[in-house]
Order: C-alpha cells, then structure tokens, then sequence
C-alpha cells in the first residue's frame, strides 16, 4: 500500500521545484545581459532535472507502493564556468538580479527544509536516501547562491562607502 503522505510530500516538492524553475527563467528573461541570463536558465535547467527526479519517483511510488533507487547519474552540479567576474560585477550593478538572488536562496532554503525533515521522518531505507541527496543538492545550490549574496553585498558596501573603517 502506498504511503498517502509519501505522495503528498512528493507532490509538495514538486511544486516547489516546478515555482523555482519559473522563478529562474523569469529572473533570465527579465535579465539585460546575456551573462547573468544564462546563469538563471542554468539554475532553471539544474530545478527542471530535480522536478524529473521527484516525478520518477512519485510515478515508482503510485505504481508499485515503493521508492526506486535513486540514479546518482542524474545528479549533476552548477557549472562554476557560468559565474564570471564579470556576470558577478553585472549582477552587482543590476537590483533586480541581485534580488533575485536573496529570493532564491530562500527558495533553496524552503527545499531543504522540506527534505531534511521527510527524510528524518520517513522509515524508507530508499526514501530517506532520496531526501538527503535532494536536501544535499540544493545546499550546494545554497552555498553558491550565499557566496554570491556575500561577494555582492562586499561589493555595494565597498563602492557605496558602507565600511565605518
């Protein structure tokens, strides 16, 4: 029998994988260059292949009462090449996407939420496996996210004057 809670978290982290991909692809195509643009369409791209993990996984789930084990090979990381000195100086000189930026550490923060405690609940061997890889995955997306909230706002107190020394 399957787990009716098992599928509603699914269904829960699906949804919000599925608002972060629209939240990335509209801070992309809101974004004037081309640079910053293509960082967003890769947070996008990397919120597209978990919301094809989650989906796997709730189809595995409904059919057969059971999560499948989870294909590593899927798992990929945000390419460091896509973020330059010079897209970081453009998202630094530009509100809208250094916005965009605190917005979706939030968002990373709300997944790993999510997956963290349905992991520390759930008794599935291969369910709380699932959990921590997504919850791991979206704390790198966190970590890079805050390296580059942190190096911005280094910034704009510097070019602002914000330092009292």
């Amino acid at each position: 029998m399957t787990d009716n809670s098992a599928l509603d978290i699914l269904k829960n982290a699906i949804l919000l994988e599925k608002r972060g991909q629209s939240f990335y692809q509209t801070a992309a195509n809101q974004s004037q260059n081309s640079d910053v643009r293509e960082f967003f369409e890769t947070m996008a791209a990397e919120e597209v292949q978990h919301v094809k993990i989650l989906s796997d996984q709730f189809k595995a789930l409904k059919e057969t009462g059971k999560f499948k084990t989870a294909d590593r090979s899927q798992l990929s990381t945000i390419s460091q090449n896509v973020l330059t000195p010079e897209v970081m100086a453009r998202i630094a000189a530009a509100d809208f996407e250094a916005a965009a930026i605190s917005a979706a550490m939030l968002m990373e923060e709300r997944a790993i939420s999510l997956y963290a405690q349905r992991g520390g609940e759930t008794q599935d061997p291969q369910e709380k496996k699932l959990y921590q890889w997504l919850a791991d995955w979206e704390k790198e997306h966190l970590e890079f996210l805050a390296g580059i909230d942190a190096e911005l706002r280094e910034r704009i107190w510097n070019d602002r004057g914000f330092w009292p020394f």
